[in-house]
Order: structure tokens, then sequence, then C-alpha cells
């Protein structure tokens, strides 16, 4: 063999003093020109060869061309290709070697001395020469995909055109929150959430052992007050019937004092006569006076028997009063007793639950969230550049992120009349910054009952409003129209 000639490396049989040679890759080596020992004799220093036989292998492997390796696969048969031409005009630099090196460390013959282990190629390295050119393919695909959807993004149309705009929001519905009007113990809940409820239909109960105790003190001050109304009454015929008694007397002392005063005036005359002593007439006097005197004492009772009436009356009426008042605070605690049994409003869905049974609310506490689904609308802005050409009642189509191309129609119900700041739920910082209008578009009650199991809240979408009312929908949001 000649100097600078490449050899391929084949893997050896394992021996008893080395250990077995893993997966050879293909590679060349050069081997340089040195004193070697006869072809019978061993080396005397095994470590000095074996050093300078890994120093030269880790040279030509340095100087190897790099070529792609392939899968895994049987060792193929066929001979490595020829090294580059700089391979053959460029032998590895090896460290001068002086006699008595080589007289101590003789050189074995390839045919006689095992090859030492080889060094071990970096994972990472082998990895990327294996996968580089799909690598590359990979990336200048990536690298077309993007510019692809950059392209789309920025040719792509932007709406149905002139005469529309659109607006990003969120289906909303209004919310009403079931509560108790006063404290108490949550006894029952009759409903789960997501039932479909209608209105007046029992949602939940109150304990109502205080209420029925009040409800039956009520009902007794009641009937006490109405016995007083008859007990007053009664004291008013009495009253009536002493003033009656009291005119009978003072009728009788009238016609007693006008028998003496006739009887009076005969006596007056007879005594002028001398038939008559001026005794008798004395007495006749003191007869009229008397009788003047019991008229107006009767007079007097007749009066006070008419105050007594009076007072009898206002009596009564007091009583009546105390029977309205009992019968009141009767109906205040049915009242009390109804409204503890919480129903529902109007027709809706509940939401969820607040609270659970058994749990003690204090008055107006939440027990349940019920949402109005004949009340569903979508609030969005618009710009103020567009703002004054909406008009209440213009056309309105939603289309919801979730709505599999599903198109709601609406109509404005809604603008505000001020432009404001937008709210941070706008996606955008820009569109932060702008002043806006709030509109709200209001979905029909009639198609909302149609497709009230479909209804959700919260799902976000686009409202498009046709400007101008000539204008044609376009397909894409006349095709799939909710009905």
């Amino acid at each position: 063999m000649n100097p600078n000639d490449t050899v391929p490396l084949t893997p050896s049989a394992p021996s008893a003093t080395s250990p077995a040679t893993p997966t050879v890759l293909p590679f060349t080596i050069s081997i340089t020109p040195m004193p070697v020992s006869p072809p019978n004799t061993a080396p005397t220093d095994p470590q000095a060869s074996s050093a300078a036989t890994n120093i030269a292998l880790t040279i030509n492997l340095a100087a190897a061309p790099a070529t792609p390796a392939t899968p895994p696969a049987a060792p193929s048969p066929t001979p490595p290709p020829d090294p580059p031409p700089t391979a053959r005009t460029q032998p590895p630099q090896v460290p001068p070697t002086t006699p008595a090196a080589t007289a101590a460390s003789p050189t074995p013959t390839p045919t006689s001395t095992p090859l030492a282990k080889q060094p071990a190629v970096p994972p990472a390295l082998s990895f990327l020469t294996k996968w580089k050119k799909w690598l590359i393919a990979a990336a200048v695909v990536a690298v077309l995909v993007v510019a692809g959807l950059m392209a789309w993004q920025m040719l792509r149309p932007k709406g149905p055109g002139e005469g529309f705009v659109s607006g990003n929001g969120r289906i909303e519905a209004t919310e009403i929150d079931i509560a108790t009007k006063l404290s108490g113990r949550l006894e029952q809940l009759l409903v789960r959430e997501g039932d479909f409820v209608t209105v007046g239909q029992p949602l939940a109960r109150m304990q109502l052992d205080a209420l029925h105790a009040q409800r039956d003190e009520a009902e007794a001050s009641r009937q006490q007050a109405e016995h007083g109304v008859a007990a007053a009454e009664a004291q008013v015929a009495l009253r009536e019937a002493d003033h009656a008694a009291a005119l009978a007397l003072i009728a009788q002392r009238a016609a007693e004092l006008d028998a003496a005063q006739r009887r009076l005036t005969r006596s007056q005359t007879l005594s002028k006569e001398g038939a008559a002593s001026a005794q008798e007439l004395d007495d006749d006097r003191a007869k009229v006076r008397g009788a003047e005197a019991v008229l107006n004492a009767a007079r007097a009772q007749a009066a006070a028997a008419q105050a007594a009436v009076r007072a009898a009356k206002a009596q009564m009426v007091g009583a009546r009063s105390n029977v309205k008042a009992a019968t009141a605070t009767e109906a205040r605690v049915g009242a009390d007793i109804r409204d503890s049994e919480l129903t529902a409003p109007r027709d809706g869905r509940i939401q969820f639950r607040v609270a659970q049974a058994g749990e003690v609310l204090g008055a107006g506490g939440r027990v349940l969230n019920l949402l109005d689904l004949s009340d569903v609308y979508m609030t969005f802005f618009v710009p103020e550049t567009v703002a004054g050409r909406i008009a209440l009642g213009s056309e309105v189509r939603i289309v919801l992120d979730a709505g599999l191309g599903t198109v709601v129609p609406a109509s404005v119900s809604f603008v505000a009349s001020q432009a404001q700041f937008t709210p941070k739920t706008v996606e955008t910082a820009s569109e932060r910054t702008k002043l806006m209008f709030r509109v709200r578009a209001q979905i029909a009650p009639e198609l909302l009952r149609r497709n009230l199991e479909q209804v959700k809240i919260g799902v976000p979408g686009v409202a498009w409003i046709k400007l101008d009312p000539n204008a044609a929908w376009p397909a894409s949001l006349s095709a799939k129209v909710a009905k």
C-alpha cells in the first residue's frame, strides 16, 4: 500500500480485548508510512500504538467529506466513493516520530492488529446531516404558506360593499333577579338551571311558619274589631232611644207649662173681679214657673241624649275602622305568604341558581337569575361618520361566530344620541380611542319563540346594518336567513 492511499474502514469482529464495534458510518482514512514490526511480532506498547492510530483517525475524520447519511439499513457491500482531491493532495499532518519511539512501539500491520474504537458522531450533527434537505424544504413551504395567507387577507373582500356598515358585539338578553321580599329561610327550589319557565310558574318557596302565625293573629284582630262594631252600633241605638225619650219629656213638660199659664191667666181675671183670693193667684204663678223649669230640664236631657248618640256613632266609626285595619293586616300577611312563593314574572329560562334550599336570606336576597328570551338583542358600536345615517327600524343581519353561516334578521331599536369612547371590550386599541355611537339591534320576539331552544346568550358575532334602503343584501347575508 502506498502513502496517502484511501481505504474503507469496515467493522471487524469483536475480540476479547476490544469491545463490540458500534454501527460505523462510511468514511476514509489516510495511512502514512512508518516503521512496522515484523508480521508476527506483537506491539510492545499498545497504548502508544492506539494513541497514534486515534490521532490519525481523528484527523482523517475531520478531513473526510460530509455526505448525507442514509436511514438505518443493512450495510451496503459497495465500497465508499473516492475521496475528494484535497484528501489526496493534502495528507494529514502526523506528529514526527523518533527512532526510539518507533522502536519502542512498532506499528502493527492492518492484517494483524485490530483498529482502535472510533469516536461517536454528535447526535445533533447527525440529525441535521440526515434531515437537512427535508428541513430546508419544510422552511420553504412554511414561508410560502405565510405569504399566501397574507396575500389572501389583503385581497379578500372586506364586506358586502357600499351602503352597509358592521360592528362586533355579543348576543344579550334582559336578566331578571328572582329575590325574596322578606327575610327568611329558603325551604324549596322547584327549578334547575337551564329550565324553561312560563309566567306565574312557581320557582321557589320560603318557610311560612311565622307568616301563618301572623295571619292567624290578624284574623283574630279582625273578628275582635267586628264585635266592637256591633257593640258600638248597640250603643248608638241606646243613645238614640234616650234622645227620643228626652224629646218626649220635653213635649210633656211643655204641655204642663201651657196648662199652668192658662190657669194663671184665669186666676188673674178672677182676682181682679174679687172672685179669687190672692193666695190662689200666687199658687198659679208658682206652678207656671215650676213648669218652665221642668221644661228646660227636659230640653237639657234631650241635648245630652243627642250628644251621647253622636259619641256612640263615633265609637261605631272607630270600631269599623278597626275592622278595616284588621282586614288590611290580614290581607298584608296573606300577600307576604303569597310573595313567599316565588313565581316567574315572565316567560324565560333559568340561567343559574344563586341560593340553595335551607339558606337563610335577608330581605331582597337573590335566589334565581332568569333570562327573558323574548327580549334578545346585540349591542355594538359604529363610527361617528355613519351614525347619522342609521335610523330606527333599519334592517340588520347578524352573523354569529358559532352560527354555522346562519344569518339572524334584526332591526335597529336604539341609537345613542351622544358619542362615547368605546369600552375595553372592543378588540383593538385603535378602535378604543375613537368616538363611537352605541347601537342596539333587536331580534323579533316571534323569531325567538320559534327558535327558543337555539337561543344562546353571550355568543359573539358581527351585525351588518343596511344604510341604503334601496340596496340589496348580498348572497352571503341572504342565503341562510333564520325563520
